[in-house]
């Protein structure tokens, strides 16, 4: 007797079944094939279907003018672009934020009349927001890329976003190409590899077609794109806008942030396993520095250009891939930012912090910049898609501090409730209310720039911004010996990983020998390809052939505030030197952690007991600055049978970090062959401590690296 189920099919028919299924799948793939777009041999097109004819400029009046709102190309293309991923952020993903303060140094009316920047007894509320670009949320803090700089200012007069970056330049010198170049650098779309890295096909394709991307590029194969913390950032608005001051005149201006603890950076092996032993190092650093009273600080400086200046430098200012050599013009400081408080919810806060470059106040203004005109569009077209809608104001991180009374009712997630009839003006049931605010010369409404503007509507790119390659050989030739080797081997190591042979020749042949020779020599060397022997565009004269200030050898604060020194130590250990070489550095603003075999505290050589701060598997050499290691016999014997603690040494010296051990740990040190350097003092008096903090102060022993490279891993 059947066990089946009333009204079930024979197996055989079950069977059949199957089969017919697989062939309706089948079948049903074959019906999707229409979906499916191939663009090999097609022409470009709207997504209306139009053809499109120049794919590289805005809409412009004039090839220098502002860009223009009738661009339905631009448009539609960015605003694709901009509502491509949600809810995190397409760019910029990866982030941590801190709240703070600015305070202008003095009145600046004569620059600008903007009210944070002329009064002196205000401090301005700001929250600031640093970033990785390329890769998502879950991505490493320490991979080679670009740090975002984004500052909100909650001023008196309304919210002001500087929404910049850690570098001074950009890939890319108009708008319509921002899509294509985040579509190159992020990961592949066939299997999402990799992450957080431009290491790869798509993005070395481009840039080497793009030249003017080159100067960019070589700042990311700087070591700029792996920094120290992002408290030793330089930050940069990148675009040169206007500022308007009490009477009305104008002036162009660059935005600079210089950091109080100097600039300085990772080296590349550190930021390698820093991305695997410690995801989240930067954001750790910050919080932890704000925490323990360490505020981080920038200077706010600009570099000044009168009106009529405009067109006396060999390159234009209105080109986002240049800088003004600071020998040309000078940084003006304005005041100091302090970041205070960490946040209370790294959701509401963090990720809900809305940046706009449109957000400006009175005395701030734009300039002609094709990439900045395409971001005024862009930043709050995304934000509504982001934060659901128009109303992302009204979340309180981005609520300005100045009351914003308008007819701007209703939409998503509203939460102010609107009292009055009229949502209209003019009107005359309320009152006539809110009402405008005539322009004046401070506290009054605000006044776009009376810029003249007579032009032809064109798309096209001006002449002036045609040199590509003349600022990218100037911060080459800025760069010390050791930047410019660990610019050749970045090269080296990103095109390495490139499949195709002929995106890695044209980079080296047709992007790196118009840069520099040499360069371009050592790395297709290292990359097993003809070395070129010529560049292929004339080289261009410039006024200033090397500018220190790009260098980061210059940028060092020259103390050791904040670094932080680690202190190995075992059993037997003698806790004189650990009290001598704390107080030393705490009377110095710097910071010692002491670390044992295990978590277990250790004991000294007279009997007393000390609490660690971590074994030294938990925090690793590459969470540190420097490394000391007290005397004493047993503490001595023990860590040269640890493996764990070998390593640690060796790992500090290698990453050409400053090393102090007391005279009877010399046995030590020659068990691993490491002889003593300007970075390695065999001492525990005040005179060692002295030479040691020195060579913190440095940053790096780079004398060392070449003898460190020879040793072993």
């Amino acid at each position: 007797m059947s066990t089946e189920k009333p009204g079930t099919p024979p197996k055989s028919e079950l069977a059949g079944t199957e089969t017919l299924d697989r062939g309706n799948t089948n079948a049903k793939l074959q019906a999707l094939d229409e979906f499916r777009s191939d663009a090999t041999g097609q022409a470009l097109r709207t997504n209306q279907g139009v053809k499109i004819s120049d794919n590289q400029n805005t809409l412009k009046v004039g090839s220098r003018g502002p860009s223009l709102l009738e661009d339905f190309i631009m448009r539609e293309k960015i605003t694709h672009f901009d509502h491509e991923r949600i809810p995190e952020r397409i760019v910029h993903a990866r982030g941590t934020g801190a709240h703070g303060y600015f305070q202008t140094y003095e009145d600046h009316s004569a620059l600008s009349k903007a009210a944070f920047l002329r009064i002196p007894e205000h401090k301005t509320p700001v929250f600031a927001r640093f970033s990785t670009v390329q890769g998502p949320r879950g991505s490493g803090d320490t991979v080679r890329d670009v740090r975002g700089f984004a500052v909100k200012f909650f001023t008196e007069e309304g919210n002001f976003d500087l929404v910049g970056n850690n570098m001074p330049v950009f890939f890319i010198q108009d708008a319509i190409k921002f899509p294509d170049f985040v579509h190159a650098v992020k990961p592949e779309p066939h299997n999402e590899i990799p992450t957080g890295g431009s290491a790869h096909d798509t993005f070395w394709d481009f840039v080497s077609l793009v030249p003017e991307s080159a100067h960019m590029v070589v700042w990311a194969m700087s070591d700029r794109a792996i920094p120290k913390s992002l408290r030793a950032m330089q930050g940069f608005g990148v675009h040169t806008f206007r500022l308007i001051n009490t009477e009305g005149k104008s002036s162009f201006v660059k935005f600079h942030w210089r950091p109080k603890v100097g600039t300085c950076s990772l080296v590349w092996d550190e930021a390698q396993k820093l991305a695997g032993k410690d995801t989240d190092y930067h954001r750790r650093d910050l919080w932890e520095a704000i925490e323990s009273g360490d505020y981080p600080e920038w200077e706010l400086g600009v570099q000044i250009v009168a009106e009529e200046d405009e067109h006396t430098f060999d390159f234009d200012l209105l080109d986002p891939t240049k800088i003004i050599p600071e020998e040309l013009v000078p940084i003006t400081p304005l005041g100091k930012m302090v970041l205070n408080r960490n946040p209370d919810n790294f959701f509401a806060e963090v990720e809900q912090v809305a940046f706009c470059p449109g957000h400006i106040v009175p005395g701030i203004d734009f300039t002609n910049d094709p990439l900045l005109q395409g971001r005024l569009f862009s930043y709050t077209d995304t934000q509504i898609s982001r934060l659901g809608g128009p109303n992302f104001h009204e979340i309180p991180i981005n609520r300005p501090v100045a009351p914003n009374h308008n007819n701007q009712r209703d939409a998503q997630h509203r939460t102010v409730i609107d009292k009055g009839r009229a949502a209209y003006e003019p009107n005359s049931i309320d009152g006539g209310w809110p009402k405008e605010t005539p322009a004046g010369p401070t506290d009054g409404g605000f006044e776009t720039y009376y810029e003249r503007i007579d032009a032809n509507k064109v798309r096209e790119r001006s002449e002036s911004f045609g040199d590509h390659f003349s600022q990218a050989t100037l911060f080459f030739n800025s760069m010390s010996h050791h930047e410019k080797e660990h610019i050749i081997a970045a090269y080296s190591f990103e095109l390495g990983k490139v499949e195709r042979e002929h995106i890695r020749a044209r980079q080296v042949n047709e992007i790196l020998a118009n840069i520099d020779l040499e360069l371009a020599k050592r790395v297709a060397q290292n990359l097993g390809l003809p070395a070129p022997t010529k560049g292929t565009v004339p080289v261009r004269e410039t006024s200033v052939k090397k500018s220190p200030a790009l260098s980061q050898v210059n940028l060092l604060s020259g103390d050791i505030k904040t670094r932080k020194v680690a202190i190995l130590a075992a059993n037997g250990v003698d806790g004189a030197a650990i009290d001598a070489l704390k107080k030393a550095l705490e009377a110095e603003g710097a910071h010692a952690k002491l670390l044992g075999p295990t978590s277990a505290p250790v004991t000294t050589a007279d009997g007393k007991t000390l609490p660690v701060d971590a074994s030294m598997e938990g925090m690793p050499s590459i969470a540190f600055d420097a490394v000391f290691i007290p005397g004493g016999k047993a503490s001595v014997e023990a860590l040269s049978g640890d493996g764990v603690a070998l390593h640690y040494v060796l790992e500090a010296y290698k990453h050409l970090k400053a090393i102090a051990v007391a005279s009877d740990v010399k046995p030590l040190l020659d068990l691993l062959k490491l002889e003593a350097d300007a970075g390695l003092i065999v001492g525990a008096d005040a005179k060692a401590f002295k030479a040691f903090f020195a060579a913190i102060a440095q940053h790096r022993v780079w004398e060392r690296e070449p003898k460190a490279k020879a040793i072993p891993a």
